[in-house]
């Protein structure tokens, strides 16, 4: 297309072509839905915007929209995929100037947080409530994600043969596409995703006699249609009767990481048992229990200093 009939296509449309010609085929499925999200949201916020009037003023404003009934953090993620696009416009000469730069990013006072994780007590109490029978149920499943830190649709892909019961670990190298109606397996979020992960001696001696009967290469967890709130539900049920903080699967990998780093492992090691691509997610993500250790440690430091002299 000519760069004068490029400057009049609505921005709506350059978006979805530069999603079809750089991402699809390029990310994961649930990533790419996530971009063709944004680009019904431009639809929806600017439909008659075009690359020609895609000015720094006209891009606040689209930003100042959809930040009206997203959080900042929300908004954010969204500036940053219509960014990606807008800089290669730049590149290709169909906007002369970049209008993402210096733009404010806003947002609606995000919700009343839940609590993400449980301590080592409520944990336990948890664990007491589950009914652990001789056969796989979703309570065996919430027992190995906490143990083992995996994620919803990773612990879901698990087959026999991903279990190394002679040297107590297990093997994640694949997700289980759970939205589709029938279930499929797909790569991993990322490359840093594929680990090895050590359990401990009573875990993997609970799930050798539990799928030891088992096809070695079909998923242990799955029986038919699964639905992220079934097995969140179940959780919930649980929780309540522990009577501690309700919390998610997902809220159970922030246990598992939250209770390696106050028993004193070090972020790297907590990085690579998450599948995490860099330590900085692993400090971003638990930067608030960093501190209160590091608070521990400053105390740790000045206690023995005094002890020198």
């Amino acid at each position: 297309m000519p760069r004068k009939k490029k400057s009049q296509q609505l921005f709506h449309e350059y978006f979805k072509e530069w999603i079809e010609l750089y991402k699809v085929g390029a990310i994961r499925p649930v990533t790419l839905q996530k971009y063709y999200m944004s680009q019904q949201k431009i639809m929806e916020l600017a439909p008659n915007l075009t690359m020609g009037e895609l000015n720094r003023r006209n891009y606040q404003t689209l930003l100042n929209h959809y930040a009206l009934t997203h959080e900042k953090q929300t908004t954010m993620d969204f500036h940053h995929q219509l960014k990606s696009a807008i800089l290669d416009a730049v590149e290709e000469g169909v906007i002369e100037k970049n209008p993402t730069r210096k733009i404010i990013i806003k947002g609606k006072a995000p919700r009343e947080k839940k609590q993400k994780f449980l301590n080592q007590y409520e944990l336990q109490k948890l664990f007491k409530q589950l009914n652990l029978k001789d056969t796989i149920n979703w309570d065996w499943f919430i027992l190995l994600v906490a143990k083992t830190g995996l994620r919803f649709s990773e612990a879901l892909a698990l087959t026999p043969e991903d279990f190394d019961f002679q040297n107590q670990k297990l093997t994640v190298r694949r997700t289980w596409n759970y939205k589709k109606t029938k279930g499929e397996f797909q790569p991993t979020k990322n490359e840093s995703s594929k680990r090895k992960i050590q359990l401990d001696w009573k875990t993997a001696m609970q799930f050798s006699q539990l799928v030891k009967n088992m096809e070695p290469d079909k998923p242990i967890f799955i029986k038919g249609r699964v639905f992220n709130s079934t097995v969140n539900n179940r959780l919930k049920v649980l929780c309540s009767k522990a009577e501690i903080p309700v919390i998610t699967i997902h809220g159970l990998r922030h246990t598992h990481a939250s209770l390696l780093l106050f028993a004193g492992v070090s972020i790297a090691s907590v990085a690579r048992r998450l599948g995490h691509s860099s330590m900085t997610t692993t400090q971003e993500t638990y930067l608030h229990i960093i501190r209160e250790l590091e608070n521990q440690d400053s105390d740790k430091i000045m206690r023995h200093l005094s002890t020198l002299m």
